[in-house]
């Protein structure tokens, strides 16, 4: 694709490679490229999220008024693009691009006072509690429960899948306040302490060998009622406003482009930058850059959307069912390039502690990532989900 940039545009994205050039170390960059989960590591991330912070850029999407960066979505755009192209981590998007805009939008002005800052600067590290055993798709029917007693609120109950909550302080999670009317009704959006008395986390290894995801236990946590966003019973409300932030909210089709990059120096082996010999590979390659391309088509009309203080809407879903079917098709052409090496199994994490050489380096996360991505097209709203969402929002059916 061939973007005309403004000379304005030009000095911005000079700006970013230069930062990116001074703060973005080899070692965070080799850890980011060996790290195949959906999340960077924390201890890649941290560091990364306060060089953002310190030259006020952690928040993107954020206004101005909140501490967010006066960026028009070209600029965000470039941002986000050369980061991928610099293989700069991610920050965690639980609280800045994920429950930060249901507080900036939804909360009291004491929430906003309370917790904004402390997103910003990455001090608070945030994890979502919306799963549950048998409470997947249909979120809906959701039982963890929150007793009003007096100024606080008693949680008993069970979230599952909860990403990084081993590393989390903070969790928003939706819980059931009321069982009478329709089951949306009766949820509430509440923020909770994680180390409040009665929570306990037990790890789940996914099939990739990470342990990114957890179940949660409530018995008897005591929440103050100030914590709740917004009233009590419209927390269903709030929790569809988020998750078009996490559907729709960011940029992934730079790193979806870097990604397909991983698949073509692999399959040139010794020969970087030459074009590909096999016909058929070839073929593969171009038709998942078309798919990028239109991915990133959609992804700069929603920022242009949140530009003007929209919400993505029901776009989100589109956006986020095609980088998940783009990620799996990506890293299965990965796996098929790597041929007999991906019978090769690593069990050591993180990968970049390894001081061994099992594989090359630049085929260790392939399989992980190949496995974890098989989560893609249900996290966040299954496929089928988020197919329901675009045939009655967005095509009329």
């Amino acid at each position: 694709m061939n973007f005309s940039f403004s000379d304005e545009e030009k000095a911005f994205r000079e700006e970013v490679r230069e930062f990116l050039a001074s703060v973005l170390t080899p070692d965070m960059k080799r850890a980011q490229g060996m790290t195949p989960s959906v999340f960077s590591d924390k201890e890649i991330s941290d560091p990364w999220h306060r060089a953002l912070a310190s030259k006020g850029w952690a928040a993107p999407g954020w206004p101005p008024e909140a501490g967010g960066p006066t960026w028009t979505p070209a600029q965000r755009w470039i941002f986000a693009t050369e980061c991928a192209k610099a293989g700069a981590p991610s920050v965690s998007p639980m609280g800045v691009a994920m429950v930060g805009p249901v507080i900036i939008r939804f909360g009291t002005p004491e929430q906003k006072a309370k917790y904004l800052p402390r997103i910003l600067n990455g001090e608070d590290y945030w994890c979502q509690g919306y799963s549950e055993p048998g409470s997947g798709s249909d979120l809906a029917s959701l039982k963890t429960r929150a007793v009003r007693d007096g100024d606080h609120y008693v949680i008993n109950g069970t979230k599952i899948w909860t990403t990084h909550a081993h590393h989390a302080n903070m969790m928003f999670a939706l819980v059931r306040t009321d069982d009478t009317g329709r089951k949306q009704e009766g949820i509430s959006f509440i923020l909770i302490d994680m180390t409040s008395p009665g929570i306990t986390i037990r790890p789940i290894l996914t099939i990739g060998g990470d342990h990114e995801v957890n179940q949660v236990f409530f018995d008897d946590v005591r929440v103050p009622v100030e914590n709740r966003i917004g009233e009590e019973g419209l927390g269903w409300t709030y929790g569809k406003y988020l998750l078009e932030f996490e559907r729709g909210g960011g940029i992934a089709a730079a790193r979806l482009r870097r990604g397909l990059q991983h698949v073509i120096e692999l399959a040139n082996g010794e020969a970087p930058g030459q074009p590909i010999d096999d016909p058929a590979l070839a073929m593969k390659i171009s038709e998942i850059e078309i798919d990028i391309d239109a991915l990133e088509l959609t992804e700069l009309r929603i920022m242009s959307a949140l530009q003007t203080g929209q919400n993505p809407g029901a776009v989100s879903s589109l956006l986020k069912l095609r980088n998940s079917e783009i990620k799996q098709a990506v890293t299965r052409l990965a796996v098929d390039v790597l041929g007999y090496d991906a019978l090769v199994w690593e069990p050591t994490r993180p990968l970049y502690g390894l001081n061994r050489a099992t594989l090359p380096e630049i085929e260790l996360p392939v399989v992980p990532e190949y496995l974890n991505s098989r989560a893609f097209t249900i996290f966040g709203g299954s496929s089928e989900v988020q197919r329901d969402i675009i045939a009655k929002l967005m095509v009329g059916l």
